[in-house]
């Protein structure tokens, strides 16, 4: 089972089978500085590999303003300031920037954003999605699924009725003033499924760290290999309109907010960190966030330039928060305990070359995943059991949702373990991660939003986890692919556990409670 492109994304590539048509993360303030730290800055070396940075400082004017200036000093061009949350992005080539700002008054954090230059990537490709012919809903079958109240793909959508998303969408499909804000690879927002619902007003490229709001900006640069933000958006929103599928909040709008390097596909921090911000200035009610931030799985406080990452992107997030935004984030597919003791993370850093590491997960987060504040969703199949990739942990996981698992096969006609939605070019994929189980939680969390448009990002999250159905740990050893190997332990109660948190999200409950 290929990851996509890198396996920050919380997606799995799914083949394709019969009707999918595509298949398939100290110096003083400038006009005080001492006479040594001058000569230290005007010594400072600036031909060196050019990086991006996240500069971290107390939000307040006069504090910004004096660190721009000791940002320049040093070597660095400022890129975009955030002056809102206090964050500072600048490129440089001076090997001693982050060092030299970190001694600055004010600077709380600051650090590098990636381990290679700012220069192109050259990656391996794999899992690129084969082109397959697709099933097209003709004039006869819109019509009948129109009547029926159901899409012509619907069938194979198992998803929706395990959260009651179909009986939900009879009673409120959601409320045209909630926007899911999808963070990832772009959307592709002509898709006939996608483009009555998409906000282009709520849009952008962040890829950089400042926003393009030019039209068409957020799309994928390669729709072929950049799919996986169209996918996400169609299990969120897409139309009941007698094509395709259905979104499981079909009546809410969903924008894009592209974050994924042209140039490797990685989601920097100063892109996250953009999209968050734009989020909250632009009036989202809900970001989705299928990935984690590279280049590191988990980023170690203990790591100054990690450090500064968790910093710069907390910000951002609880930003977007206090703006009333709720964030969602997948938990991840490795199959970690995130409350456990120890996880040997063998994947970072994947700009450059990876190094085995035994991290602390008490010390390391999955950002943004588990950043306070921030909805995390760990993935179920078909048969209601814990996807065999999901990351899950006590304590850490909040509510889980259908995010597919190949080994959980349904009854027909749905037939496929995995999750069948939009792909750029009005084409259809199955697809499995919990890049999938989060935007089912967003979707929901629309839904709760449309029924109660007052209500707060923190009374959101309540409410999701106080109408959750909880499975309850296996009564059996977990072995999640059936080769006869426990594959993870269960811990806690029927009503709080490290599979499911607090149990598997229900929508009907979101739109009559």
């Amino acid at each position: 089972m290929a990851y996509l492109r890198s396996s920050h994304r919380r997606a799995m590539l799914a083949v394709p089978v019969g009707l999918a048509l595509t298949a398939s993360l100290g110096f003083l303030p400038a006009g005080a500085v001492a006479a040594p730290h001058d000569a230290t800055v005007a010594a400072a070396k600036t031909d060196g590999p050019q990086l991006s940075y996240v500069v971290n400082v107390t939000p307040d004017k006069a504090t910004v303003d004096k660190v721009k200036k000791a940002v320049k000093a040093a070597g660095g061009t400022i890129v975009t300031t955030h002056a809102q949350i206090g964050v500072i992005v600048a490129h440089s080539g001076n090997p001693e920037f982050a060092k030299t700002l970190r001694g600055v008054q004010g600077v709380q954090s600051a650090g590098a954003t990636r381990t290679t230059p700012l220069t192109p990537v050259t990656t391996t490709e794999v899992g690129k999605p084969k082109k397959v012919d697709a099933p097209k809903a003709t004039a006869a079958s819109e019509k009948k699924s129109l009547a029926a109240g159901t899409e012509p793909l619907e069938p194979l959508q198992w998803d929706l009725p395990a959260i009651k998303a179909d009986k939900a969408a009879k009673v409120n499909p959601g409320s045209r003033n909630v926007t899911v804000a999808v963070i990832d690879t772009g959307v592709d927002d002509t898709h006939p499924d996608l483009a009555p619902n998409f906000s282009a007003k709520q849009s952008a490229n962040c890829v950089g760290g400042v926003a393009d709001t030019t039209a068409g900006a957020w799309r994928p640069y390669n729709p072929d290999e950049d799919y996986h933000g169209t996918h996400v958006a169609g299990e969120i929103a897409a139309a009941r309109n007698g094509v395709g599928v259905a979104g499981v909040a079909p009546g809410v709008k969903v924008s894009a907010i592209k974050v994924s390097d042209p140039t490797n596909g990685l989601f920097y921090a100063e892109n996250v960190v953009c999209a968050f911000v734009f989020a909250a200035d632009h009036g989202v009610e809900v970001t989705n966030n299928s990935y984690y931030v590279d280049p590191w799985m988990f980023n170690c406080k203990d790591d100054l330039d990690q450090k500064a990452i968790v910093d710069a992107v907390g910000r951002a997030s609880k930003y977007a928060e206090r703006k009333g935004a709720i964030n969602v984030a997948s938990a991840g597919n490795s199959n970690f305990d995130l409350g456990g003791k120890s996880i040997l993370d063998k994947s970072s850093p994947n700009d450059s070359t990876a190094v085995d590491r035994t991290i602390d997960p008490s010390k390391c987060l999955d950002v943004p995943t588990q950043l306070p504040g921030v909805v995390t969703v760990s993935a179920t199949g078909p048969t209601t059991a814990k996807s065999y990739y999901s990351n899950y942990g006590l304590n850490q996981i909040d509510v889980a949702g259908p995010g597919g698992d190949k080994y959980q096969v349904p009854e027909l006609p749905a037939k496929d373990g995995r999750i069948l939605s939009t792909m750029p070019g009005g084409d259809y994929a199955y697809l499995q991660g919990t890049s999938m189980a989060g935007p089912h939680v967003a979707g929901v969390a629309a839904l709760v939003k449309s029924a109660h448009p007052k209500s707060t990002p923190q009374e959101i999250q309540w409410l999701l986890k106080r109408d959750a159905d909880n499975p309850g740990c296996p009564t059996t050893p977990y072995d999640g692919n059936g080769d006869g190997v426990v594959d993870a332990t269960c811990t806690g109660t029927k009503h709080v556990n490290s599979f499911y948190g607090y149990g598997i999200v229900d929508a009907l409950d979101a739109v009559t409670k």
